[in-house]
């Protein structure tokens, strides 16, 4: 009798287990909301080779003195394109300061990105190896992050922004930055 229970078993643990994961498919659990170490703290170094010729270096110091929206980005990324025309809102309409950080890019094909789509970039710099991208937590591309004028971490996105993330949090960050 003792012995019909241990053919059970197996079967026991794979009812748990299927049921743990149907669980955490069907939960209200966001991946994105995971959070960023970085808010709240200081932005990590930045030494970026300039991606357009004849620009400085994108530095610590393209950080400071105002709010500013740092955007990693590919031209091989998807996502990339579609939150770009919000990219180029937010520069233009919004006159917010946008530095833009090729990730492990091509110049070329970068280049050609924001001839094709438009430059909201004051700055633009290059992460080639993705060195840099390793210093400031990305998970992928693209990868938002508001810093305050003090150089300070107060949002990260990860995937593209919307419009409602410009909206809701992105603008009043850069007004409550200053």
């Amino acid at each position: 009798m003792s012995t019909r229970w241990l053919y059970l078993l197996p079967l026991a643990t794979l009812g748990i287990v299927a049921g743990f994961f149907a669980w955490s498919l069907t939960s209200d659990r966001n991946p994105a909301s995971i959070g960023s170490a970085l808010v709240g703290r200081p932005a990590p170094t930045l030494n970026a080779a300039p991606l357009r010729e004849g620009e400085t270096a994108v530095t610590d110091a393209s950080l400071r003195g105002r709010p500013v929206v740092v955007n990693f980005f590919a031209s091989w990324c998807a996502p990339c394109q579609l939150e770009h025309p919000i990219l180029m809102r937010l520069a233009e309409r919004e006159g917010a300061t946008v530095v833009g950080i090729a990730y492990k890019n091509k110049p070329a094909d970068a280049l050609a990105f924001l001839k094709r789509l438009g430059d909201p970039y004051k700055h633009a710099g290059l992460d080639p190896d993705g060195k840099i991208a390793i210093d400031w937590g990305l998970s992928g591309v693209p990868e938002t992050y508001v810093i305050d004028a003090r150089g300070i971490v107060r949002l990260h996105f990860r995937g593209p922004i919307s419009e409602r993330d410009v909206k809701d949090s992105i603008l009043p960050a850069l007004k409550a930055g200053s």
